[in-house]
């Protein structure tokens, strides 16, 4: 249900504006939020789970085991980053069919080499064409109805017109949409646009200090994107907030300076659902 939603929505021609999201909680605020995509971001899921860099360390199983429990509760689509499949093309074969399971609408799969890193981190390296070819084959070959978007990141390493090349050639596998990381001006946003935004959904991806110019996601649907995402904003929020939070409760001993800033035990209960829970328990009685 959740393909044929987001489907649609980019078929209908907007930019679907999908936050970063990294556990059950973020996606579930996020989805009251109003937004119509969410996006599960691998650097976010290895900020929290693992309090590390996005320099490939997280694995297939803590992706899919933190998308598997998103899934189940909320209900809005969800794009999830795939890093470069967790291996080969049998490997992303894997990945794909366990997102699958897990409940992905669209899986991100990207053609650096391993191990991968965060796309606006200098030092990136990326595989053949060929590869990266053989890769997107199998992801369609495994899936079943979900959404695969193919994502390069060789512009850092090759330039703009091999970037733009590798993106054609991995839409001319079937793809479902393309992302073309790191774009570095307005310029060469215009530019991938030009190439590929009348023939498929093309992903923006804003990064707050990284190497794209930031825009709303209203002005880059003028310029043609039909997929905007802030895959870490959540995580630096979150990090911001909470390095104030733990440096007053440690000045302080107490959360008093911190309590407009903070839901109160109702509030958060409200927000996750625990009346409506209490409730379901008590039908079973």
């Amino acid at each position: 249900m959740t393909v044929s939603v987001l489907k649609s929505r980019l078929d209908a021609g907007h930019a679907v504006l999908a936050p970063g999201i990294y556990d059950a909680l973020t996606a579930l605020i996020a989805e009251q939020a109003g937004f119509e995509a969410l996006y599960l971001s691998g650097a976010s899921i290895a900020y929290a789970r693992l309090g590390r860099s996005d320099v490939g360390l997280t694995t297939y199983t803590e992706v899919a085991d933190t998308l598997a429990r998103i899934t189940e509760r909320v209900d809005t689509p969800v794009i999830v980053d795939g890093d470069t499949g967790f291996g080969n093309a049998l490997n992303v074969q894997r990945t794909v069919r366990g997102f699958e399971r897990a409940g992905a609408a669209m899986i991100q799969i990207e053609d650096q080499s391993f191990p991968k890193r965060c796309g606006h981190l200098a030092g990136k390296s990326v595989v053949p064409v060929a590869e990266m070819c053989g890769k997107l084959r199998a992801a369609m070959d495994a899936r079943d109805r979900t959404l695969i978007l193919a994502r390069t990141d060789a512009l850092a390493v090759e330039g703009l017109d091999a970037a733009l090349e590798r993106a054609e050639r991995y839409l001319e596998c079937g793809v479902d949409a393309i992302f073309v990381e790191a774009l570095r001006t307005e310029a060469q946003l215009d530019a991938a646009c030009a190439r590929f935004a009348h023939r498929v959904p093309l992903l923006a991806n804003m990064v707050e200090g990284g190497q794209t110019p930031v825009e709303s996601a209203q002005a880059l649907a003028r310029r043609g994107f039909r997929i905007v995402i802030f895959p870490g904003g959540a995580s630096r929020a979150v990090a911001h907030m909470l390095k104030g939070y733990y440096g007053s409760l440690r000045e302080h001993g107490s959360t008093a300076p911190w309590r407009d800033r903070m839901m109160d035990f109702d509030g958060l209960n409200e927000t996750i659902g625990t009346p409506e829970l209490l409730a379901l328990a008590k039908s079973y009685e």
